[in-house]
């Protein structure tokens, strides 16, 4: 037995067994990010519907955001919890493994932002979805391709079409 297995027999507190779940902290996360927005973004004008100010709309979607932490944070701590004897060990239970999703999504978006003005739309967009993809090891090829240029067709749409930002969809070489 190892120090490891011996941290894994001792019982865990039922209240924080409840608080390590996934769609608990999920929820948490993301009540929190809205509440950060919400703060951040008090001294907004937010104006009216017709009108809006500088402050409508990141309010109006840190709003959605807590709302949605919260529905999330409920399935959560409605769940319930398979028996210990019946609940596998898998590789993935290892931190490294755990961290491998928040680490690969950040780099995902981080390659995006630097690679946009370059590469432009669609390109980036590609890197952003291979990239963050490789933090499951569910998805095929075919999937992230596919997401992929969804993402790109939505998001040309609506900030290229839509609100005419000068976004270049393909690089200038």
């Amino acid at each position: 037995m190892t120090a490891n297995d011996s941290e894994l027999a001792r019982p865990i507190h039922p209240l924080l067994r409840k608080l390590r779940r996934k769609n608990v902290l999920s929820g948490l996360m993301f009540i929190a990010i809205a509440a950060l927005g919400l703060w951040t973004s008090r001294n907004y004008p937010i104006g009216s519907a017709l009108r809006m100010g500088t402050g409508y709309v990141p309010r109006l979607l840190c709003w959605v955001l807590m709302g949605l932490g919260a529905i999330i944070l409920v399935q959560g701590l409605l769940e319930r919890d398979p028996p210990e004897h019946l609940r596998p060990r898998a590789p993935e239970d290892g931190l490294v493994a755990q961290l491998r999703p928040v680490v690969l999504v950040t780099l995902g978006l981080i390659a995006f932002g630097l690679a946009l003005e370059t590469l432009g739309l669609a390109l980036s967009i590609l890197l952003l979805t291979v990239v963050a993809s490789r933090a499951t090891r569910e998805l095929k090829i075919w999937e992230t391709l596919a997401a992929a240029a969804g993402l790109t067709v939505l998001t040309w749409l609506i900030f290229v079409a839509g609100l005419g930002l000068p976004i270049p969809l393909w690089p200038d070489w």
